[in-house]
């Protein structure tokens, strides 16, 4: 069963991750600027410029033409992280919740790296979907978490990434900040050990990539670097590891 699981986990990541070059296209757009409506020359996406699902075309620049991250390689990502997801979890009613969260977090990673900003048109609402969506995995009995500690977790993640941000806003974004509500909740699923381990690997790639920067004189001190992706990629770690555990 786990077999098939995972290769239905992968078909959907693969599908609904093709769906996401328009929305990434839209939302990479300069700060305090809104949607994208039109292509780099200035024509309207076609075929319908204000849908947010499918490749970021225009009707006048042809069928050949894409602006950003191509559809396969938002497919392979999909697929990828689908398909690990249902190997470590298994038949879990969480796995529908993770499954659903991710085309979403492929999109804000996508979009912070593009552009240094986490849009509140994503982060809270993916706040909003993991906690109505483990809410609704704590009433099977085989739920492999707690939803009051998933609560619990991303208040008391927002909360410390919040008190971060007052101190110093050059080490973290207030985007950041919404980001940790959601996955504060998804790692306190597991359990506070699982929200504790799942902020630390959520820093190590962000301070590994800024130090070979430094070291190749590719950035200064001062520059920033989307931190986004980073946290999703400590989080996702997290939720395998326990995910494997349970």
């Amino acid at each position: 069963m786990t077999t098939w699981l995972t290769l239905l986990a992968a078909v959907y990541g693969a599908l609904t991750a093709a769906l996401l070059p328009r929305a990434r296209y839209r939302l990479a757009a300069p700060e305090g600027a809104p949607p994208r409506t039109s292509c780099p020359d200035g024509h309207p996406l076609g075929p319908a410029p204000r849908s947010w699902l499918g490749r970021a075309r225009c009707t006048e620049c042809g069928p050949a033409s894409s602006y950003g991250p191509g559809t396969a390689r938002f497919a392979v990502c999909g697929a990828a992280i689908c398909a690990a997801l249902a190997a470590a979890v298994g038949p879990r009613p969480e796995l529908a919740a993770w499954l659903l969260a991710t085309p979403l977090c492929l999109l804000l990673a996508s979009v912070d790296r593009e552009t240094r900003r986490l849009p509140d048109v994503l982060t809270l609402p993916l706040a909003l979907l993991t906690a109505t969506a483990l809410a609704c995995a704590a009433l099977f009995p085989r739920a492999g978490g707690d939803w009051r500690t998933a609560l619990l977790g991303g208040a008391a993640l927002a909360l410390a990434y919040g008190a971060i941000h007052f101190a110093n806003p050059a080490a973290l974004g207030y985007g950041d900040v919404k980001l940790a509500l959601a996955l504060g909740v998804a790692l306190g699923w597991y359990g506070w050990g699982a929200l504790l381990l799942g902020a630390l690997l959520g820093w190590l790639p962000a301070g590994a990539w800024g130090a070979v920067l430094l070291l190749t004189r590719r950035r200064s001190r001062h520059a920033d670097i989307a931190l986004g992706p980073s946290l999703l990629c400590g989080a996702l770690a997290t939720v395998l590891l326990h995910g494997l555990a349970v």
